[in-house]
């Protein structure tokens, strides 16, 4: 994987972009300030979920790769 001139992976941007943001719950409105994107992949794919502590809402957020 290419990395960027201050050493960081695409995979580290994409994970330093989601931290700490869109915490806010589009179905209670509740704004979960401690919480965070949680990231998985299958190598070609990255799966972002945030879970509402809330009201239990699990968003996804995919980010497909390429070649």
């Amino acid at each position: 994987m290419s990395r960027s001139a201050g050493g960081s992976s695409l995979i580290d941007r994409l994970n330093d972009r989601y931290e700490g943001t869109d915490l806010t719950c589009p179905e209670c409105g509740y704004h979960d300030e401690d919480g965070s994107w949680r990231a998985s992949t299958n190598g070609r794919r990255i799966d972002y979920r945030h879970l509402c502590p809330s009201c239990g809402n699990n968003r996804i957020r995919t980010v497909t790769l390429r070649d």
